[in-house]
């Protein structure tokens, strides 16, 4: 497949294909999709398993809605990030669940020592546990942002925010993942 000419969607050839019905193009869209939904979903959400079904579900509605798919309005995978976090509030919501501590910690380097690769997880399981403390929009604006690297353009988008609304929340929620991550540091 050749890369998109500058502007257009980049996905905006698989999803022609996969509104056609080609799987082949379908089995491509998950492989390109998939591990940034469930990095996303496992983020939001702080369950690998919730977060195997948010990416899966998100995936199936790129199949039923590929055939209506209108390019220009707003960038696919725009799209789909807004899917995938609308899911996860949904599962949110239903199950009542924002203070739960992810379970999934950061991955450590394989070359580190391990005594660091110990204080790796131990840091990535705090940080997980922080973030899952924040308010459900900051903690959005901050997975977007640097978990998906999306830019600020990119994340405001998705959140359908201004780029100073978004900003604000990361402000927010970096001045409370720092006293949060402060004060589990003097508690221990």
């Amino acid at each position: 497949m050749t890369p998109a000419p500058q502007g257009e969607d980049p996905d905006a050839d698989l999803l022609r294909l996969i509104a056609r019905g080609d799987t082949v193009a379908a089995r491509e869209m998950v492989a390109r999709k998939l591990p940034r939904l469930l990095a996303l979903a496992t983020r939001m959400l702080g369950d690998a398993a919730e977060a195997e079904d948010v990416a899966q579900e998100s995936l199936l509605r790129v199949w039923r809605e590929a055939p209506r798919w209108k390019p220009g309005k707003a960038r696919f995978d725009s799209w789909l990030h807004r899917v995938a976090l609308n899911l996860c509030y949904d599962r949110l919501r239903r199950s009542r669940r924002e203070d739960v501590v992810a379970d999934v910690p950061e991955q450590p380097d394989g070359d580190s020592l391990p005594d660091e690769r110990l204080l790796a997880a131990d840091a990535g399981t705090r940080i997980a546990a922080a973030l899952q403390t924040l308010p459900l929009r900051q903690r959005e604006a901050v997975v977007l942002q640097y978990y998906q690297e999306l830019s600020n353009g990119e994340a405001a988008a998705v959140m359908e925010v201004s780029v100073e609304a978004l900003e604000s929340l990361l402000a927010r929620a970096r001045r409370r993942l720092r006293a949060l991550l402060a004060e589990d540091t003097h508690d221990a």
